[in-house]
């Protein structure tokens, strides 16, 4: 066992804690650094979403008696939902269910936030994931092959490539492919969605298109920070050394410069993760999907306030669940991480 100094959030003093060594001690160490950060994270976004909420005078009486309703018809819905107490005291309240798992009831159809979150949530993490894993895949090898013939026409085709999928949004990136595959050729239908459940193919069929149009930023911007990182590590003395002992260009590449070039990819791979999440909701739009994103902005139209509070706790507590496994690979696969650590 050994142990990691661990500087306490806001205080600047730092405090030992006992960890095993070894591969596991490094990444027990990242998670405790990582949750004495993302713990006050989690904490002031939800106390800002419970703000926002509370302050946009939404009150479900209006929606559910109507304009005829009367002071004592208004006082009991109030009374129903908690909205009579003081704000500290609904904050509370609202913090305590939240953490055992219970993001209240929608103000109008009375059903569990949390069960109508679930029905959507599996149509945003099909587009978000799929276009995560093509924008991982894609990035990494064109950021790949870019380094290795650096300088080359194919190096040129994929910076040209990147320079111009960075600007393009998702949106038009949208149409485009719809026009394409869906209007003209008829390869893939333009709205709808099926589990995968119930049919892996239609469900993949319905998913790519968005997934594609969601990932091209990712691609680009993956590729461009691997490219940029791989470069400076080819030119290093160690690869030299290697070249010189007789190691196989493509153990050299794979096992010792991709470890060491892939901190900027990473990095910028941790900032994608919301874009992907916010994007996910535009294509939700465009390609009349029932997703998570949709049913936040009908209930924020609607004026039900738990359940946009409730969307935006999951999206809090997926974003820097990401952004820890960021942290962990990151420390893990390079080594000037580890010694910093």
């Amino acid at each position: 066992m050994t142990t990691a100094d661990v500087q306490a959030v806001g205080t600047g003093r730092t405090f030992a804690l006992p960890v095993p060594a070894g591969a596991l001690g490094t990444a027990l160490r990242v998670v405790l650094s990582t949750v004495l950060i993302v713990v006050p994270v989690f904490l002031f976004s939800t106390l800002i979403t419970f703000l926002l909420g509370a302050a946009s005078g939404l009150n479900p009486a209006a929606g559910i008696a109507g304009d005829a309703a009367t002071p004592e018809t208004i006082a009991r819905i109030d009374a129903e939902f908690g909205l009579d107490k003081p704000i500290w005291q609904q904050y509370v309240d609202w913090m305590s269910s939240m953490l055992s798992g219970d993001l209240g009831v929608s103000w109008f159809s009375k059903i569990p936030v949390s069960e109508l979150i679930g029905e959507r949530l599996a149509v945003s993490a099909s587009i978000a994931g799929v276009a995560l894993v093509i924008g991982l895949v894609l990035g990494v090898g064109l950021g790949v092959l870019a380094a290795v013939y650096k300088g080359s026409p194919l190096d040129r085709l994929i910076t040209a490539y990147t320079s111009v999928a960075s600007t393009l949004p998702p949106f038009v990136i949208s149409i485009g492919l719809i026009l394409v595959l869906s209007v003209g050729l008829h390869w893939l239908p333009s709205a709808g969605y099926v589990p995968p459940d119930e049919n892996f193919g239609r469900w993949l069929s319905l998913i790519i298109m968005p997934a594609i149009a969601l990932s091209m930023d990712v691609v680009a911007d993956i590729a461009r920070q691997l490219r940029t990182g791989l470069v400076a590590e080819l030119d290093q003395n160690y690869v030299t050394g290697a070249v010189v002992r007789g190691i196989s260009p493509s153990r050299i590449l794979f096992v010792h410069t991709l470890r060491n070039g892939s901190g900027p990819a990473l990095s910028i791979l941790g900032m994608k993760i919301p874009t992907l999440i916010g994007g996910a909701v535009v294509m939700e739009t465009m390609f009349s999907m029932p997703g998570f994103g949709r049913l936040a902005a009908d209930s924020a139209l609607r004026g039900d306030v738990p359940i946009v509070q409730g969307t935006l706790v999951v999206a809090i507590v997926f974003v820097l669940f990401c952004n820890i496994v960021v942290n962990i690979a990151q420390s893990v696969l390079q080594p000037a991480t580890k010694r910093r650590d």
